[in-house]
């Protein structure tokens, strides 16, 4: 069950371009989360009620991490916050990415929707599976998170729209040829921007493919429908509530 719990911020690393990595303890939340879930974050002076969905970067021994870009103000007071302030964090919240320990794994993730795909490797990696890791941004200095996913025993391979870093290019173009040493039992995890995801709706049908959406969220819980997406048998599914993992046949984007 989600909590409001009032979490401290431990620490703050710029990690990218306007892209930071907070530190914050938070003991109910760490402990009842699971890789692709979410948080609602207070994104304001104490007493705002604007809250913002930020995924869950990490999760450990009490504390969670979250990556985040500041395109605001709500993230630019995020980024201001220091060490010892405190802020309100409800969740966790939303449905997560089934693991599938046992079968190899290919993890995309498109500028800051590599964010949530940490925790996942880091609950794979002590199944001991191959995971490669496919990171693509505009340019070099969006990339996040490459050294975190190294240092889990990925294999990880990048691309940048301008060439500056890795592959020249979307990073979907280069998913054929990066999965040839995986057989259809490969599981697909995408995060990133809808067009991105629309091109990992189209793989082989053999293939199993999870998504992670990002929509705008404003109560986190399902009751505004303010983030509902197209559901594949018709009708509407609730990304905050529903989601915000998918397999593909469940949604049409």
């Amino acid at each position: 069950m989600p909590m409001l719990e009032t979490a401290t911020v431990v620490g703050q690393t710029r990690v990218a371009r306007d892209t930071y990595r907070m530190e914050l303890a938070a003991a109910g939340i760490a402990a009842a989360s699971c890789p692709g879930q979410f948080v609602m974050v207070q994104a304001g002076h104490e007493g705002a009620r604007l809250r913002r969905p930020l995924s869950l970067h990490r999760f450990d021994a009490g504390r969670v991490e979250l990556l985040y870009r500041v395109v605001g103000s709500g993230t630019r007071w995020l980024a201001g916050l220091a060490p010892g302030e405190q802020l309100e964090l409800l969740g966790p919240l939303g449905r997560g990415f089934p693991l599938h320990p046992d079968r190899p794994a290919v993890l995309v993730g498109g500028g800051i929707g590599g964010a949530p795909l940490v925790a996942l490797a880091e609950a794979r990696g002590r199944a001991e599976v191959p995971t490669l890791v496919l990171l693509g941004a505009r340019q070099a200095a969006e990339l996040v998170a490459v050294d975190r996913f190294r240092d889990l025993g990925c294999r990880v391979e990048v691309a940048t729209d301008d060439g500056s870093a890795g592959r020249h290019g979307l990073v979907t173009q280069w998913l054929p040829e990066a999965m040839a040493d995986f057989g259809e039992e490969a599981v697909i995890y995408g995060c990133g921007p809808q067009g991105m995801l629309r091109a990992l709706m189209t793989l082989d049908p053999r293939f199993t493919v999870y998504l992670s959406l990002e929509e705008r969220m404003a109560c986190g819980v399902g009751a505004c429908l303010g983030c509902a997406v197209a559901a594949a048998d018709g009708g509407y599914l609730r990304v905050c509530r529903d989601g915000p993992v998918f397999a593909r046949e469940e949604v049409r984007l």
